[in-house]
């Protein structure tokens, strides 16, 4: 797996259990990249959903993957603080054309004061039903809500006070 050189610019996809694409980020900039770990930030950038919707996003994010774990954050840079949208899936892979990812439906919110909600859970229980999700992916997501809900507790990764702002930091200078 060959990584994009920092300040280069890559494409996010993440598909669902079945295989079609659910959702592509169109532009994210390369603030780290090994086969351990991405990072990446963004701004207003163009997202297109599978029902060919298309929107913006609304304010700088720096975007955090690894792997080895069962879910990426995304830390959203607003007027108030940082919010984090975790998104519960497969550790990434990459190729030529993008970075990807399996969604798996559930998410959790993260406010600016580390109280954190989850969310989506009647979608993880639809599609599991109409997709099939195998047993073994439902206890490895729940492991993955322990792990994260850990890291968010102990502010490690991407929690960590003043990651989001380092980051950000860096992506500025490759804008």
């Amino acid at each position: 797996m060959e990584f994009p050189t920092v300040g280069s610019t890559i494409e996010v996809q993440s598909y669902k259990h079945d295989g079609t694409l659910h959702r592509v980020w169109e532009e994210t900039v390369i603030l780290k990249g090994t086969t351990q770990e991405v990072i990446g930030g963004n701004d207003r950038i163009l997202v297109q959903e599978s029902d060919g919707r298309h929107w913006r996003t609304r304010e700088p994010a720096i975007c955090y993957f690894t792997a080895h774990s069962w879910f990426n954050v995304i830390g959203m840079i607003r007027d108030d603080g940082i919010y984090y949208y975790c998104n519960l899936g497969t550790p990434f892979t990459y190729d030529s054309e993008a970075l990807k990812y399996i969604d798996y439906d559930l998410d959790i919110k993260v406010f600016p004061d580390m109280t954190y909600k989850l969310l989506d859970e009647d979608e993880f229980q639809l599609h599991k039903k109409e997709m099939n999700y195998p047993p073994e992916v439902e206890t490895i997501l729940q492991r993955a809500v322990d792990e994260l809900v850990s890291w968010i507790s102990s502010q490690k990764g991407p929690f960590e006070p003043g990651f989001i702002e380092y980051w950000y930091e860096r992506f500025l200078h490759h804008r």
